[in-house]
């Protein structure tokens, strides 16, 4: 593996009782997020081609571990998205060496699908800084009720010449949806946003 890995967490979160009423089934979401050495962390590198297959390695090690966190297949992932931050010593440009060119096929892959856009972010913040994951259905960006997004954070990371890199999938949308627009029913599955 190219990535040097310092930490690997994963997150999950599953939602029983929103408003006080009970969400049946519970929504669920996971998390796998990497804490990885920035090899181009303090200087300007022009060739970012290093990061590019980095993002494509953990793009399959934490897609796995996101739906394995979950208990389900991979088929049965509803969303997806994805984020990194960077530590001070990094470019917002590395963030997207490794979130953008190929990290996006090894996380179909690991779904069965996904005809969507994965939605994705990127920052950069010391240490313990909030990394906010987009998410959206993997195969109808249309869909409203699966708009959303998951909190992480790692007390120790990202320091400042790492980058912290995140997958998160759902095996379902927000709990209670009701603002309308096309329903995962509805999905046509033609063309990524419909």
């Amino acid at each position: 593996m190219k990535a040097r890995i310092r930490k690997l967490v994963t997150f999950v979160e599953e939602t029983r009782v929103e408003m006080d009423r009970a969400v049946e089934p519970p929504t669920r979401r996971a998390a796998a997020v990497g804490v990885i050495d920035n090899p181009f962390a303090g200087r300007y590198v022009e060739d970012l081609s290093l990061l590019i297959d980095i993002g494509e390695e953990l793009g399959a090690l934490l897609a796995e571990r996101a739906v394995a966190a979950l208990g389900i297949e991979g088929a049965s992932a509803e969303s997806y998205g994805k984020a990194a931050a960077v530590g001070e010593n990094g470019e917002l440009e590395h963030a997207a060496a490794v979130l953008h060119p190929k990290l996006g096929a090894p996380v179909r892959k690991v779904l069965g699908t996904g005809a969507a856009l994965i939605p994705s972010s990127k920052k950069r913040g010391g240490p313990g800084v909030a990394l906010d994951v987009p998410l959206g259905h993997k195969d109808a960006a249309f869909v409203r009720s699966h708009f959303d997004g998951m909190e992480v954070r790692i007390a120790d990371a990202p320091r400042a010449n790492e980058i912290m890199v995140a997958v998160a999938v759902t095996d379902s949308g927000r709990p209670h949806p009701r603002v309308g627009g096309l329903t995962k029913g509805e999905i046509k599955g033609v063309d990524g946003l419909r």
